[in-house]
C-alpha cells in the first residue's frame, strides 16, 4: 500500500469531548470520525485495524470448533418477549416499530435469536454439540456513552452460543472456548488477565471476563499475586475474618457528634480509627397484590464497617433480597428509625426491620454507630449485650487491597481494567424460557445446556491504546497494527536513488506477506515521522540519500529512543525476524 493510494488524516488537536487517551488519539490518527452520541464511522485506518482483531477472532473460533452465521440486527420483539427480557432489559433495550406497529429491537446481543435458530434446526443428540457465532452490529442504548468506542452505543461484537445435550457436555463447551479466548488475547499481545465474574442480566452459573490491564480502565481487577486467583470486584469473595469477636470492654454510652454525619467524620471527632465504625444502609423489598399494585414493604438495615463500601451484586444475592430491593426512601426510614439519614444505628427502632451484617462487623467489638437521634452516636455497642444476634450474616462489601485471598495462598491486590470479553455458561435459562429441545438418547425431549461467549471487537482497539501510548501517539502491537511497516523515504520526490530504493524495499516486503505502507506523499521528515508516531505503526525504515551513500537505512521500533543504522541488504531480514519473533 502507498500513502498516496490510502486516506490519512491525522488531526493536531483532540476534540473537546474526548476524555480518555483512545478516543483522544483514534480521533486525531483518523481512525474514528463521531456522527452522533456514542456513534461513530470508523474511518480507513481504524478499519484496517478492526479488520485485523476480526480475522484473529475468526480463526480461533473457527480453529475451536465454532461455526460462523450471522443473525439481524434487527429483531421481532416476540421472542424477546418469550424470555421477558423485552420488559426486562429496560431503556438499553432499543425498541422500534413497523410500518404496520409491530414492535421490533436492535439487538445488544442475540440468545433469543440463535435458541430460535437451534429449537428449529437441532432436533436430535446426535447433532450435538453444536457452536455459533457471529461478528455483527450491536446497539445498547447507554443512557451516557463516553469514552470514544470504550463506551458507545453502536458498536461490533463477536457473540457465540454453545448448545449441548447435559450439563457436563456444557462445561467442556465453555472450557473450549475459554481455551480459545486465551489464545486470542495472547496472539492481540495484550497484558489481561481472565477473572472469575458475576452473570449479571445475561444470567448463569460460570463467568468469566477478560480484562485488559490499563490503569485508566473503569473496572477493578482483584488478584493474588502468589496464585492465578482472579475476579473481578463484583465477583471477588471477602473471607470471613479467622479471629473470634472479642468480649466487650466498654459501656454503651449516647455520645454527641454534632454534625458529624459520616463515619469518617465521626470517628476523626472521637480520635479512633475509621474501622472501628459501622455505617447502616437501609433498603426496601416490595411485595405486590394480585393486581401488580403495591401490597406491602419491608425493610432491611444492613451494617458495614465505616471504610468499607456495599457491593451491591452480593446483597442481590442475600435470601429475601435476591429478587430486587431498592434504596429506602427517607419517610421510610423516619418511620422505622425515628431519624434522617445520617445518625442511623440498629439501636432504638421505632418499627422492626431485617437486621443482615458483613461478616466483619459481626466479629467487631465495641463498635459505634448512629443513635438514631441527630447530633448522636453510639459508642462501645456489643452483640449479644446491646442488641441481639443479626438475622442473617453475609459478605455484604468490596473486597480491599490486602484482604486474605480466598484460595487461602497470601493477600489480595487490585488493579485496573477494561472488559473486551465474557464467557458464560448459561445453562437452560433460554431454552427453558423459549421451550428449545432435542430429542435425548433415550428418545425423550430435553433443554439445551447453553453457553455464551463475546469479545467486544471495536472495544478492543481502543483498550489496546489505553494500555499502549506515549505522549506522542498510538503505539501498537505487531497483531494489531494498521500496518505493520512504514517506510519512510526523504527527499523521494528529489531523489531517484531514494525512490528506488524505497519502492524495491516496499515491493520485497509485500511479496514476503508483510502488512507495509510506503509514505509516498513527499512531507517534510519531522511531519512524515510526527504522523506515523500519532498512527503508532511498530516498525519504520526511513531511507535518505546520506545513508544510501554508504548503502545504510535507518530502522525504528516504535518504542525506541533512538534509529538503528541498518544495511540496506539486511533490513528485509531484520524485519522478518523481529515479527517472527
Amino acid at each position: 500500500m502507498k500513502a498516496s493510494q490510502f486516506f490519512i488524516s491525522t488531526q493536531k488537536e483532540a476534540p473537546a469531548d474526548a476524555e480518555v487517551v483512545s478516543h483522544q488519539l483514534m480521533t486525531r490518527a483518523g481512525m474514528i470520525k463521531k456522527l452522533g452520541a456514542g456513534i461513530y464511522s470508523y474511518m480507513p485506518m481504524g478499519l484496517r485495524v478492526i479488520h485485523k482483531v476480526e480475522a484473529i477472532v475468526r480463526e480461533e473460533m473457527n480453529r475451536a470448533g465454532a461455526v460462523e452465521l450471522t443473525m439481524p440486527v434487527v429483531q421481532p420483539a416476540e421472542l424477546w418477549q418469550e424470555t421477558g427480557r423485552f420488559e426486562k432489559m429496560g431503556p438499553e433495550l432499543l425498541r422500534i416499530k413497523d410500518r404496520h406497529d409491530r414492535d421490533f429491537v436492535v439487538q445488544p446481543t442475540s440468545e433469543e435469536v440463535v435458541t430460535d435458530i437451534a429449537r428449529q434446526e437441532l432436533r436430535s443428540y446426535k447433532q450435538l454439540p453444536k457452536n455459533f457465532y457471529q461478528i455483527q452490529t450491536k446497539f445498547r442504548d447507554e443512557r451516557r456513552p463516553r469514552f470514544g468506542l470504550m463506551r458507545g452505543r453502536e458498536f461490533i461484537m463477536k457473540d457465540a452460543y454453545s448448545f449441548d445435550r447435559s450439563g457436563a457436555a456444557a462445561q467442556i463447551s465453555y472450557q473450549t472456548m475459554a481455551a480459545a479466548y486465551r489464545r486470542i488475547f495472547d496472539r492481540f499481545g495484550l497484558r489481561y488477565r481472565a477473572v472469575a465474574a458475576d452473570s449479571g442480566a445475561i444470567g448463569g452459573d460460570l463467568s468469566e471476563e477478560f480484562q485488559v490491564i490499563a490503569a485508566t480502565g473503569e473496572d477493578a481487577i482483584v488478584y493474588c499475586p502468589n496464585s492465578d486467583y482472579a475476579a473481578n470486584m463484583e465477583k471477588a469473595e471477602a473471607m470471613a475474618p479467622a479471629a473470634a469477636r472479642p468480649a466487650a470492654s466498654n459501656a454503651m454510652v449516647r455520645t454527641p457528634t454534632p454534625g458529624k454525619s459520616t463515619c469518617a467524620d465521626v470517628a476523626a471527632l472521637l480520635g479512633v480509627p475509621l474501622a472501628t465504625t459501622v455505617k447502616s444502609l437501609v433498603l426496601a423489598t416490595d411485595t405486590l397484590d394480585a393486581e401488580g399494585a403495591m401490597a406491602k414493604s419491608q425493610l432491611w438495615l444492613l451494617l458495614l464497617r465505616g471504610d468499607h463500601d456495599m457491593n451491591e451484586v452480593k446483597v442481590n444475592k442475600v435470601p429475601g433480597l435476591d429478587a430486587g430491593f431498592r434504596f429506602a426512601s427517607v419517610p421510610e426510614i423516619e418511620e422505622h428509625f425515628g431519624c434522617r439519614p445520617g445518625y442511623l444505628g440498629p439501636i432504638g427502632l421505632l418499627k422492626p426491620v431485617k437486621l443482615v451484617v458483613d461478616r466483619e462487623v459481626a466479629v467487631m467489638g465495641d463498635w459505634i454507630c448512629g443513635a438514631n437521634e441527630a447530633d448522636f452516636h453510639m459508642t462501645g455497642v456489643n452483640w449479644g449485650r446491646d442488641l441481639p444476634e443479626p438475622d442473617a450474616v453475609a459478605d455484604l462489601r468490596n473486597v480491599v487491597e490486602g484482604d486474605a485471598s480466598p484460595d487461602g495462598q497470601g493477600v489480595l491486590a487490585i488493579e485496573r481494567g477494561i472488559e473486551v470479553g465474557h464467557v458464560f455458561y448459561l445453562g437452560t435459562k433460554y431454552s427453558r424460557a423459549m421451550n428449545a429441545t432435542f430429542l435425548g438418547e433415550d428418545g425423550k425431549p430435553a433443554h439445551f445446556e447453553m453457553g455464551c461467549y463475546g469479545i467486544g471487537i471495536t472495544r478492543l482497539p481502543a483498550a489496546a491504546i489505553e494500555q499502549n501510548h506515549d505522549e506522542r501517539g498510538i503505539i501498537w502491537p505487531d497483531a494489531l497494527a494498521p500496518f505493520t511497516v512504514v517506510v519512510c523515504p526523504i527527499g523521494m520526490d528529489r531523489s531517484p536513488e531514494v525512490k528506488l530504493a524505497a519502492e524495491q524495499l516496499h515491493a520485497d516486503l509485500v511479496a514476503a506477506g508483510i502488512d507495509v505502507i510506503l509514505d509516498d506523499r513527499g512531507e517534510r521528515p519531522g511531519a512524515m515521522f510526527a504522523d506515523w508516531e500519532l498512527i503508532g505503526v511498530p516498525h519504520r525504515v526511513t531511507i535518505g540519500d546520506r545513508g544510501l551513500k554508504s548503502g545504510q537505512v535507518e530502522y525504528q521500533h516504535r518504542r525506541d529512543a533512538a534509529a538503528t543504522q541498518v544495511a540496506l541488504a539486511d533490513v528485509l531480514a531484520l524485519l522478518k525476524g523481529k515479527l517472527g519473533a
